[in-house]
C-alpha cells in the first residue's frame, strides 16, 4: 500500500535575524522537498496574520509546521500547535534561539535543521500558559522586562545594540520592583530586582536564569533575584551565560504548577515578546507540544 505524501506547512519571520529568516526559506523548503515532503508556504503580511496562517494549516491536518526564525517567531507558531497533535520544527535565524538551544537544533545550518523534521522524530514538551497566550522559554519580569520595554520605545540603533543601550539607561535609576506572588496557593510578598517564570532554563540569547529547568516535569521554575546594588547586578549578570548565578546568596528558587507574579508599573515578557502588565497567572501544561527534534 503507498503511504501518503507528508506534507507540511513552512512560514517565515521577514524581521528575524535581520531577514536571515526570509533568506534561509528558500534553502529549507528544498531540502524538505528533497525529503520527499510535500511544502506548503505561507507568506504573512504580519503578526496576526502569522498566527492565523498558522492556526488555518493546523485546521487543516497538515503533518507538521516549520518555522524559520527566532524566539518571536517560534512564539507565534507555537499558539497555534499548543495543545494539538501538531508537530512543530525551528530553523533558527533569529538573534538569541533560545528554543533551538532546547531542542538541540543546529543553529547555524538551515539544512540540518530542515533534516530534523524530514526524520520526523519529535518529543513532547511542557509549555507555559497564561490567559490565552502560550510560551516556551521564561516569562521576564524585572529589570530585564524594563529593559525590553525601553528597548522596543527606541528606533535607533537596531538589532542587540539597542538593548545594551537601553539596558546601560536602565541601570541608571532602576530600583527593586514590590512583588506579590502567589506560589501554588502561598501567598509571599517581597522586593527584587527580577522575578522570572522559567518552562526552561534560558532566555535573551542563552541567558540561563532559571537554570536546572525541565520541560518534561510539568512544573514552571520561579526564579529571584533580591535587592543587590547596581554595580553588584552588573558583575553578577555574565554569570547568568553559566547559570553560576545560583550560587548568590540573594537567588531564590520556587518549583510550582502555578504561579501568579503581580508589581506595579512592570509589563511580562515572554519568549521575547510582550504578554501585558502584570499581574499575571502562568501555568505549566504538561505535553502541550510535539516538536521535531
Amino acid at each position: 500500500m503507498r503511504v501518503p505524501t507528508r506534507e507540511v506547512a513552512l512560514i517565515a519571520n521577514p524581521s528575524s535575524g535581520r531577514g536571515r529568516g526570509s533568506r534561509v526559506r528558500a534553502r529549507v523548503s528544498a531540502r524538505l522537498t528533497a525529503g520527499g515532503l510535500r511544502v506548503r508556504d505561507l507568506w504573512p503580511r504580519d503578526s496576526e496574520h502569522f498566527v492565523d496562517l498558522c492556526r488555518g494549516a493546523v485546521r487543516d491536518g497538515v503533518d507538521g509546521l516549520v518555522v524559520c526564525g527566532g524566539d518571536g517567531a517560534f512564539h507565534l507558531a507555537l499558539q497555534a500547535v499548543a495543545g494539538t497533535a501538531t508537530p512543530i520544527g525551528l530553523v533558527p535565524a533569529g538573534t538569541g534561539n533560545d528554543v533551538a538551544r532546547y531542542f538541540g537544533v543546529p543553529r547555524h545550518d538551515p539544512e540540518a535543521a530542515a533534516d530534523l523534521v524530514v526524520a520526523g522524530r519529535t518529543q513532547q514538551v511542557d509549555a507555559a500558559r497564561s490567559g490565552d497566550r502560550w510560551f516556551m522559554t521564561v516569562l521576564a519580569a524585572g529589570f530585564d522586562a524594563v529593559v525590553n520595554e525601553r528597548a522596543n520605545r527606541m528606533t535607533f540603533p537596531r538589532g542587540q545594540m539597542r538593548y545594551n543601550i537601553a539596558t546601560v539607561a536602565e541601570l541608571r535609576t532602576f530600583q527593586p520592583l514590590a512583588y506579590t506572588l502567589d506560589l501554588d496557593g502561598r501567598s509571599l510578598e517581597l522586593d527584587a530586582m527580577l522575578v522570572a517564570v522559567g518552562n526552561g532554563p534560558s532566555f535573551g540569547g542563552g541567558l540561563r536564569i532559571c537554570e536546572g529547568a525541565d520541560l518534561h516535569d510539568g512544573l514552571l521554575d520561579v526564579v529571584i533575584i533580591r535587592p543587590v546594588s547596581r554595580r553588584e547586578l552588573v558583575r553578577t549578570y555574565p554569570k547568568l551565560l553559566t547559570g553560576t548565578h545560583v550560587t548568590h546568596p540573594q537567588y531564590e528558587h520556587h518549583r510550582v504548577r502555578r504561579v501568579t507574579v503581580a508589581a506595579p508599573g512592570v509589563v511580562g515578557y515572554a519568549d521575547g515578546e510582550r504578554l501585558g502588565p502584570l499581574p499575571l497567572t502562568v501555568e505549566s501544561v504538561p505535553d502541550a507540544v510535539k516538536v521535531f527534534s
